[in-house]
């Protein structure tokens, strides 16, 4: 079968956030998915075959951490879309089945994609003990992003912060289900970008990922609370570095980014 290696929310190869992403017929055993998606070791691989027509999805999806199966993954969903449409495989927009509903796809003229995901509910509460320790850095406020994310949001005092952050990763396992999300208001909004951000997800074998479309589910109603607009623009300080162009719309918030294929080949297992 095909594999692919797609870098997400960017324009340009080795950039972004790199998934793999297979097209089968139907999902085999979960063993098997756990081990192609260690094999590949990226943040996320993501297995996606067709369903029959008629329904409320054309495709079935679901995504793997080299750790365990996750419920909600953006740059792996956009990376997805991104194949069947340079493939020809679908035209406009595609439904995504998946465990946190149906997700949608809308392909754009200049070679983007616009998802829609549901937007986290975000809970402020008290920092827990160790995150400050753990972070190397002060949170002015930290909020739970509910189920679907599972995350940490922490705001810090400023960009150079979030830029300079050197965690200790393994005191960040076991603060929140999945990671923390750092962020921070950007420093020169003329440069592009509203807001930055970095996440640490080491309990589900991701250390830092480079660019989170998951994460901008919560950061796009934190900030535009805070910026006082509902369309921003964000960008993930990773050494890889990526965009993200959220619209926050109620209870859904559109991610919009681009996507690069940079590797194909044949998987023989």
């Amino acid at each position: 079968m095909r594999i692919r290696i797609v870098d997400a929310f960017t324009d340009r190869p080795f950039a972004g956030n790199p998934a793999g992403v297979l097209l089968l017929d139907a999902f085999p055993d979960d063993t098997w998915l756990q081990s192609v998606a260690v094999e590949v070791n990226h943040a996320e691989t993501a297995f996606a075959h067709p369903l029959p027509e008629g329904g409320e999805a054309d495709w079935a999806l679901r995504w793997f951490t080299p750790g365990t199966e996750v419920d909600l993954c953006g740059h792996a969903t956009l990376a997805t879309a991104h194949v069947l449409h340079s493939t020809e495989m679908t035209r406009g927009p595609v439904r995504f089945a998946t465990r946190s509903g149906v997700l949608v796809a809308t392909p754009h003229d200049d070679g983007s994609l616009t998802l829609d995901f549901p937007t986290a509910p975000l809970t402020e509460e008290p920092a827990p003990a160790g995150l400050a320790k753990a972070l190397g850095a002060q949170p002015l406020s930290v909020h739970d992003t509910g189920r679907s994310v599972g995350d940490l949001l922490v705001e810090l005092s400023d960009e150079k912060t979030v830029r300079a952050l050197a965690p200790d990763l393994k005191a960040l396992v076991g603060l929140s289900e999945r990671g923390i999300i750092a962020t921070a208001r950007a420093e020169d909004p003329s440069r592009g970008y509203d807001f930055v951000s970095r996440c640490f997800f080491p309990g589900v074998g991701v250390d830092e990922d480079p660019v989170t479309g998951s994460a901008h589910t919560a950061l796009a109603p934190f900030w535009a609370h805070r910026v006082g607009r509902t369309d921003l623009t964000g960008l993930q300080a990773s050494a890889r570095s990526g965009l993200v162009r959220v619209g926050l719309r109620g209870e859904r918030t559109l991610l919009t980014g681009s996507a690069v294929t940079v590797i194909e080949g044949t998987l023989h297992a």
